[in-house]
């Protein structure tokens, strides 16, 4: 029982560790980490050791960054009180940083209009990638899952030397059963009740894969641009935007994904009953005004277009783009308020096609809900802008396949 305990404790100090260097703004020394974590220093060290030597961690450069051992100081060697107070002259301190690719993760991701494939490692980097663009609405799935293996494949084949890929995920737009790993409904695809995992295995072999909506894998790499990184605002509401609207919430970091795994459907939030109909089956829904192609359409563009076409004949002063803008933000300002109401999350954050026009309609977004959110008189509504990634949701998958390693590095290290 002791030497379980025990076990267990190395286990957590491990992974308390692991985060500790990961998300720092700054790359820690090993004295850093302990008056950080409040471990003694000979334990860190000796932690640092095993995860450097696993891999999941390396020392990088001389004494150029940290706290508790700045430049031209003298760093403290092992045997010191723990806490970095004292101690005999020893090593510069040297920066802690994860590793660069010895693990990386998979992530793929099936939109309506692209197929993706993304390699990211433990850093946060993308090592190698394959994106091709194509109209999957109406499609059978097969079909497109075997244009996938072909990037994947292409991907897994620039895996470089000595790293080793922990895992895979798969993005898709629509309701998506986490558990069982299968995709219930994709209205905008036409897909319903299908099971990715057979038809990927062709190009994953035994590597796990974790299937999810391609909103929540979105938000998710949003809010932790790499593992074990966390990026503000944690707690939010995100919108993700292609051909139709799919949606997010975020609450410490963490995804809220519902009883069984469905939250966010905001694209599908009714903001006109006699409004037009939906693919989902239902009217007026947000999609239908704001998603890419009936903004588009509205503006008088082609579905094919790209949103910066928008934007260009709105500050251009054309009028049928600019009430198309308009009637956008109205219905993002309805829909959102009354999510914003419901949960306590002023903060918004547009991705997808939102984010290519997010100039356009973040700060009459933000001034609709200072209009309809009640707890705006104390708490100003704000509305953020992603990073334009049409793969976002292929990073979010890889990144979350990652996390295991950050939860629990005593697996990977004792294989």
């Amino acid at each position: 029982m002791a030497k379980l305990r025990q076990a267990s404790l190395r286990h957590a100090n491990l992974a308390l560790v692991v985060r500790t260097v990961l998300g720092a703004d700054v790359p820690p020394s090993r004295a850093d980490v302990a008056a950080a974590t409040s471990l003694t220093r000979s334990t860190v060290s000796r932690l640092v050791d095993e995860l450097v030597a696993g891999g999941l961690l390396e020392e990088v450069g001389s004494a150029t960054a940290g706290t508790a051992d700045r430049p031209g100081r003298v760093g403290i060697v092992d045997g010191s009180d723990g806490a970095g107070r004292q101690g005999r002259p020893g090593r510069p301190a040297t920066p802690l940083v994860a590793s660069r690719g010895r693990f990386a993760a998979l992530g793929l991701q099936v939109g309506v209009g692209h197929l993706a494939a993304r390699l990211v490692d433990l850093s946060g980097t993308v090592l190698a990638e394959q994106r091709v663009t194509a109209d999957l609405s109406g499609t059978r799935p097969n079909d497109a899952f075997r244009r996938l293996c072909t990037l994947a494949r292409h991907v897994l084949d620039a895996v470089p030397d000595g790293c080793r890929v922990v895992g895979a995920g798969l993005a898709l737009p629509g309701i998506v059963d986490v558990v069982d790993g299968r995709l219930l409904s994709a209205p905008n695809l036409g897909w319903e009740d299908v099971r990715p995992a057979p038809a990927l295995e062709q190009a994953l072999g035994d590597l796990p894969l974790r299937v999810g909506n391609e909103a929540d894998l979105s938000a998710y790499g949003y809010a932790h641009p790499a593992p074990g990184k966390d990026r503000g605002p944690q707690d939010f509401i995100y919108l993700s935007g292609e051909v139709g609207i799919g949606g997010a919430v975020v609450v410490g970091g963490e995804l809220v994904t519902g009883r069984h795994g469905w939250a966010g459907e905001i694209g599908h939030v009714c903001v006109d009953p006699d409004g037009p109909a939906c693919r989902c089956g239902s009217t007026g829904c947000l999609e239908q005004y704001a998603g890419r192609v009936a903004l588009l359409s509205a503006a008088g563009l082609d579905a094919g277009a790209s949103p910066v076409e928008l934007l260009g004949r709105v500050r251009e002063g054309d009028a049928v783009a600019s009430d198309a803008v308009r009637a956008a933000v109205r219905a993002l300002g309805i829909a959102l308020a009354g999510v914003v109401n419901v949960l306590d999350l002023p903060t918004v954050v547009l991705g997808g096609h939102l984010a290519q026009v997010g100039e356009l309609l973040a700060p009459d977004v933000e001034a609709a809900l200072g209009r309809r959110v009640l707890s705006a008189h104390w708490v100003t509504p704000r509305v953020d802008i992603a990073p334009d990634d049409p793969a976002a949701g292929a990073t979010g998958a890889a990144l979350l396949a990652l996390e295991g390693l950050v939860r629990h590095p005593a697996e990977v290290i004792s294989l």
